[in-house]
Protein backbone atom coordinates (compact mmCIF):
# COMPACT_ATOMS: atom_id res chain seq x y z
CA UNK A 1 0.00 0.00 0.00
CA UNK A 2 1.28 3.46 -0.83
CA UNK A 3 2.27 5.38 2.30
CA UNK A 4 -0.58 7.43 3.65
CA UNK A 5 -0.37 11.19 3.33
CA UNK A 6 -1.62 11.71 6.85
CA UNK A 7 0.87 9.15 8.13
CA UNK A 8 3.53 11.59 6.98
CA UNK A 9 2.02 14.20 9.30
CA UNK A 10 1.91 11.92 12.32
CA UNK A 11 4.69 10.79 14.63
CA UNK A 12 7.85 9.49 13.08
CA UNK A 13 8.87 7.46 16.11
CA UNK A 14 8.96 3.68 16.05
CA UNK A 15 9.85 1.26 13.31
CA UNK A 16 7.91 0.64 10.12
CA UNK A 17 6.64 -2.62 11.56
CA UNK A 18 5.35 -0.85 14.68
CA UNK A 19 3.49 1.68 12.55
CA UNK A 20 2.07 -1.12 10.44
CA UNK A 21 0.86 -2.90 13.57
CA UNK A 22 -0.81 0.27 14.86
CA UNK A 23 -2.45 0.82 11.47
CA UNK A 24 -3.85 -2.71 11.33
CA UNK A 25 -5.30 -2.46 14.83
CA UNK A 26 -6.76 1.00 14.20
CA UNK A 27 -8.23 -0.17 10.92
CA UNK A 28 -10.01 -3.07 12.60
CA UNK A 29 -11.34 -0.69 15.25
CA UNK A 30 -12.62 1.67 12.57
CA UNK A 31 -14.51 -1.11 10.79
CA UNK A 32 -16.05 -2.31 14.06
CA UNK A 33 -17.24 1.19 14.90
CA UNK A 34 -18.72 2.26 11.58
CA UNK A 35 -19.89 -1.04 10.14
CA UNK A 36 -23.33 -1.18 11.77
CA UNK A 37 -26.16 -2.10 9.41
CA UNK A 38 -29.75 -0.94 9.29
CA UNK A 39 -31.87 2.08 8.54
CA UNK A 40 -33.98 2.96 5.50
CA UNK A 41 -35.94 6.24 5.47
CA UNK A 42 -33.90 9.38 6.19
CA UNK A 43 -36.20 12.15 7.46
CA UNK A 44 -35.53 15.86 7.82
CA UNK A 45 -33.71 16.19 11.16
CA UNK A 46 -30.34 16.93 9.62
CA UNK A 47 -31.79 19.28 7.03
CA UNK A 48 -33.56 21.23 9.78
CA UNK A 49 -30.42 21.33 11.92
CA UNK A 50 -28.49 22.88 9.03
CA UNK A 51 -31.25 25.30 8.04
CA UNK A 52 -32.36 23.54 4.86
CA UNK A 53 -35.74 24.60 3.46
CA UNK A 54 -35.85 22.00 0.74
CA UNK A 55 -39.31 20.78 -0.12
CA UNK A 56 -40.46 17.46 -1.43
CA UNK A 57 -37.53 15.51 -0.06
CA UNK A 58 -39.21 12.14 -0.04
CA UNK A 59 -38.23 9.24 2.12
CA UNK A 60 -35.74 6.72 0.90
CA UNK A 61 -36.79 3.58 -0.86
CA UNK A 62 -37.52 0.76 1.53
CA UNK A 63 -34.96 -1.56 0.01
CA UNK A 64 -31.70 -2.50 1.62
CA UNK A 65 -30.01 0.23 -0.40
CA UNK A 66 -27.67 0.31 -3.37
CA UNK A 67 -25.64 -2.75 -4.17
CA UNK A 68 -22.68 -2.97 -1.85
CA UNK A 69 -19.34 -2.39 -3.51
CA UNK A 70 -15.99 -3.43 -2.20
CA UNK A 71 -12.48 -2.18 -2.75
CA UNK A 72 -9.68 -4.46 -3.80
CA UNK A 73 -8.83 -5.10 -0.14
CA UNK A 74 -12.42 -6.01 0.69
CA UNK A 75 -13.60 -2.99 2.70
CA UNK A 76 -17.27 -2.55 1.84
CA UNK A 77 -18.83 0.81 1.16
CA UNK A 78 -21.84 1.73 3.33
CA UNK A 79 -25.11 0.27 2.01
CA UNK A 80 -27.81 2.29 3.78
CA UNK A 81 -28.39 5.89 4.80
CA UNK A 82 -27.86 4.91 8.44
CA UNK A 83 -24.48 3.40 7.66
CA UNK A 84 -23.50 6.52 5.72
CA UNK A 85 -24.64 8.78 8.58
CA UNK A 86 -22.63 6.78 11.11
CA UNK A 87 -19.60 6.80 8.81
CA UNK A 88 -19.87 10.60 8.56
CA UNK A 89 -20.44 10.89 12.31
CA UNK A 90 -17.29 8.88 12.99
CA UNK A 91 -15.25 11.29 10.86
CA UNK A 92 -16.85 14.32 12.51
CA UNK A 93 -15.96 12.90 15.93
CA UNK A 94 -12.38 12.59 14.72
CA UNK A 95 -12.31 16.20 13.54
CA UNK A 96 -14.00 17.53 16.67
CA UNK A 97 -11.54 15.68 18.91
CA UNK A 98 -8.62 17.06 16.94
CA UNK A 99 -9.66 20.68 17.42
CA UNK A 100 -10.58 20.15 21.06
CA UNK A 101 -7.14 18.72 21.76
CA UNK A 102 -5.39 21.48 19.82
CA UNK A 103 -7.29 24.20 21.67
CA UNK A 104 -6.62 22.58 25.05
CA UNK A 105 -2.90 22.36 24.27
CA UNK A 106 -2.51 26.15 23.92
CA UNK A 107 -0.07 25.54 21.07
CA UNK A 108 -1.88 28.09 18.91
CA UNK A 109 -1.16 31.50 20.45
CA UNK A 110 -1.90 33.83 17.54
CA UNK A 111 -5.32 35.35 18.43
CA UNK A 112 -6.78 35.31 14.92
CA UNK A 113 -5.76 31.71 14.29
CA UNK A 114 -6.95 30.64 17.73
CA UNK A 115 -10.37 32.14 16.95
CA UNK A 116 -10.44 30.24 13.66
CA UNK A 117 -9.67 26.97 15.45
CA UNK A 118 -12.47 27.59 17.95
CA UNK A 119 -14.91 28.44 15.17
CA UNK A 120 -14.07 25.29 13.23
CA UNK A 121 -14.37 23.21 16.40
CA UNK A 122 -17.84 24.66 16.95
CA UNK A 123 -18.84 23.75 13.39
CA UNK A 124 -17.63 20.18 13.89
CA UNK A 125 -19.54 19.93 17.19
CA UNK A 126 -22.72 21.02 15.44
CA UNK A 127 -22.14 18.45 12.71
CA UNK A 128 -21.74 15.78 15.40
CA UNK A 129 -24.97 16.78 17.12
CA UNK A 130 -26.95 16.87 13.87
CA UNK A 131 -25.66 13.54 12.57
CA UNK A 132 -26.26 11.80 15.90
CA UNK A 133 -29.84 13.07 15.79
CA UNK A 134 -30.33 11.66 12.30
CA UNK A 135 -28.96 8.26 13.34
CA UNK A 136 -31.53 8.17 16.14
CA UNK A 137 -34.34 9.24 13.83
CA UNK A 138 -33.42 6.48 11.41
CA UNK A 139 -34.09 4.01 14.21
CA UNK A 140 -30.43 3.23 14.75
CA UNK A 141 -27.80 4.01 17.35
CA UNK A 142 -25.18 6.71 16.77
CA UNK A 143 -21.74 5.23 16.35
CA UNK A 144 -19.57 5.34 19.47
CA UNK A 145 -17.02 8.13 19.76
CA UNK A 146 -13.59 6.68 18.98
CA UNK A 147 -10.53 7.14 21.13
CA UNK A 148 -8.17 9.35 19.19
CA UNK A 149 -4.47 10.04 19.44
CA UNK A 150 -3.20 13.40 18.15
CA UNK A 151 -0.39 13.89 20.66
CA UNK A 152 2.40 13.36 18.15
CA UNK A 153 0.94 16.06 15.90
CA UNK A 154 0.27 18.54 18.69
CA UNK A 155 3.68 18.30 20.36
CA UNK A 156 5.28 19.07 16.99
CA UNK A 157 3.87 22.59 17.17
CA UNK A 158 1.89 25.07 15.13
CA UNK A 159 3.27 24.25 11.68
CA UNK A 160 2.49 20.54 11.97
CA UNK A 161 -0.93 21.22 13.52
CA UNK A 162 -1.91 23.48 10.62
CA UNK A 163 -0.66 21.06 8.01
CA UNK A 164 -2.59 18.14 9.50
CA UNK A 165 -5.72 20.25 10.05
CA UNK A 166 -5.75 21.24 6.38
CA UNK A 167 -5.32 17.63 5.27
CA UNK A 168 -8.04 16.37 7.62
CA UNK A 169 -10.53 18.92 6.29
CA UNK A 170 -9.77 18.03 2.67
CA UNK A 171 -10.22 14.40 3.65
CA UNK A 172 -13.64 15.14 5.14
CA UNK A 173 -14.83 16.95 2.03
CA UNK A 174 -13.68 14.08 -0.20
CA UNK A 175 -15.33 11.52 2.08
CA UNK A 176 -18.73 13.22 1.82
CA UNK A 177 -18.35 13.48 -1.95
CA UNK A 178 -17.54 9.79 -2.10
CA UNK A 179 -20.82 8.81 -0.42
CA UNK A 180 -23.12 11.22 -2.27
CA UNK A 181 -24.20 8.71 -4.96
CA UNK A 182 -25.24 6.20 -2.28
CA UNK A 183 -27.51 8.49 -0.24
CA UNK A 184 -31.15 7.58 -0.89
CA UNK A 185 -33.03 10.34 0.93
CA UNK A 186 -33.06 13.64 -0.96
CA UNK A 187 -33.11 15.83 2.15
CA UNK A 188 -30.16 13.95 3.57
CA UNK A 189 -28.27 14.21 0.28
CA UNK A 190 -28.82 17.97 0.12
CA UNK A 191 -27.68 18.48 3.69
CA UNK A 192 -24.63 16.24 3.29
CA UNK A 193 -23.68 18.56 0.45
CA UNK A 194 -23.91 21.58 2.73
CA UNK A 195 -21.61 19.91 5.26
CA UNK A 196 -19.13 18.97 2.53
CA UNK A 197 -18.90 22.59 1.38
CA UNK A 198 -18.21 23.73 4.94
CA UNK A 199 -15.43 21.16 5.27
CA UNK A 200 -13.94 22.44 2.00
CA UNK A 201 -14.08 26.04 3.26
CA UNK A 202 -12.34 25.00 6.47
CA UNK A 203 -9.67 23.36 4.32
CA UNK A 204 -9.21 26.48 2.19
CA UNK A 205 -8.71 28.73 5.22
CA UNK A 206 -6.33 26.30 6.90
CA UNK A 207 -4.32 25.69 3.73
CA UNK A 208 -3.70 29.41 3.44
CA UNK A 209 -2.43 29.54 7.03
CA UNK A 210 -0.30 26.44 6.43
CA UNK A 211 1.22 27.96 3.29
CA UNK A 212 0.15 25.05 1.10
CA UNK A 213 -1.00 27.26 -1.74
CA UNK A 214 -4.12 27.14 -3.88
CA UNK A 215 -3.49 23.89 -5.76
CA UNK A 216 -1.18 22.22 -3.26
CA UNK A 217 1.57 19.68 -3.71
CA UNK A 218 -0.37 16.41 -3.42
CA UNK A 219 -3.77 14.74 -3.14
CA UNK A 220 -4.87 16.26 0.17
CA UNK A 221 -2.99 19.57 0.22
CA UNK A 222 -4.06 22.92 -1.09
CA UNK A 223 -7.35 24.77 -1.24
CA UNK A 224 -8.34 22.86 -4.39
CA UNK A 225 -6.11 19.77 -4.31
CA UNK A 226 -7.94 18.15 -7.24
CA UNK A 227 -8.20 21.20 -9.47
CA UNK A 228 -11.53 22.49 -10.81
CA UNK A 229 -13.44 19.30 -9.93
CA UNK A 230 -13.25 17.67 -6.53
CA UNK A 231 -12.38 13.98 -6.52
CA UNK A 232 -14.36 11.71 -4.19
CA UNK A 233 -12.60 9.23 -1.93
CA UNK A 234 -13.80 5.74 -1.13
CA UNK A 235 -14.27 4.50 2.40
CA UNK A 236 -11.09 2.45 1.93
CA UNK A 237 -9.06 5.52 0.99
CA UNK A 238 -10.47 7.55 3.87
CA UNK A 239 -9.82 4.70 6.27
CA UNK A 240 -6.20 4.49 5.16
CA UNK A 241 -5.76 8.12 6.18
CA UNK A 242 -7.87 8.23 9.34
CA UNK A 243 -6.73 5.02 11.01
CA UNK A 244 -3.41 6.48 12.11
CA UNK A 245 -5.19 8.82 14.52
CA UNK A 246 -7.04 6.10 16.43
CA UNK A 247 -5.75 4.67 19.67
CA UNK A 248 -5.05 0.96 19.51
Amino acid sequence: MQESQIEGQAAQDGTDSERATKYAASRRRFIQLVGAAGGTAALSTLAAACGSDAEGGGAAETSSGPAESETSSGTAEPKTDLEIVNYALFLEYLEEDFYQQVIASNKITEPRLARLMRSIRQNESEHVSALAGVANQLGGTPVARPETDFKAVIVSGKEKILDVAAVVENLGAAAYLGQAPRIQDRDLLATAGTIATVEARHAAALNEYAGNGFRGSDRLKGSIPDGPFGRPMTREEVLDEAAFFLKT
